[in-house]
């Protein structure tokens, strides 16, 4: 098991200011910002030093994470929740393929399956199971506001049609009030 790395020893607060001034100077100053980290956890009372590389490496893991949301964000915004599926289904069949893949390459070298490989395998098959029931759940209720709202747009249009007719007709506010009840269903 990894040792424990000194950045995931500090206070949640002073990680919190680290990942921020790493953000606002753009993933730079390291020697400048690990200086001012030290003299924190110092002022702090804690008997920690974080060295330049210890920094470096979490600022560009940071950076990298930023990265990656902000492709993900891209490519998935630029897609509609039904495309989604399809890029859903086409990550399944790459999963399932690996998986017979690496079945295959064990049954041939004559080996046993490595458990971790075969549970991270399993692991990202159930995200994505989870994200396709999310994405399905987005779409029925993506469907059912679009419903509702021709719903709310045909009676608005039903009830000034027969305002406008009962208007010409001269039908008095009694005799719209029962046409908005019995017809439309309208309380006033």
């Amino acid at each position: 098991m990894p040792a424990v790395r000194k950045i995931d020893l500090m206070p949640p607060e002073l990680r919190r200011w680290l990942k921020e001034e790493l953000e606002r100077r753009g993933f730079g100053d390291i020697v400048e910002i690990t200086e001012a980290l030290n003299f924190r956890l110092q002022e702090e009372g804690l008997e920690l030093s974080i060295g330049k590389s210890a920094i470096g490496d979490y600022s560009k893991a940071l950076k990298d994470q930023r990265e990656a949301f902000a492709i993900a964000d891209a490519l998935l915004s630029d897609m509609d929740i039904e495309a989604e599926g399809d890029l859903h289904r086409t990550l399944m069949q790459m999963i399932a393929t690996s998986a017979v893949q690496m079945i295959q390459h064990v049954r041939n070298d004559d080996k046993h399956l490595d458990a971790k490989e075969l549970m991270s395998l399993g692991r990202m098959l159930k995200d994505l199971m989870a994200s396709s029931g999310m994405r399905e759940k987005l779409l029925d209720d993506e469907r059912k506001r679009v419903a509702r709202e021709a719903r709310e747009a045909a009676l608005d249009e039903a009830q000034q049609e027969m305002e406008a007719i009962a208007s010409e007709a001269g039908l008095s506010d009694a005799a719209v009030t029962t046409l908005r009840q019995k017809f439309l269903g309208l309380r006033t």
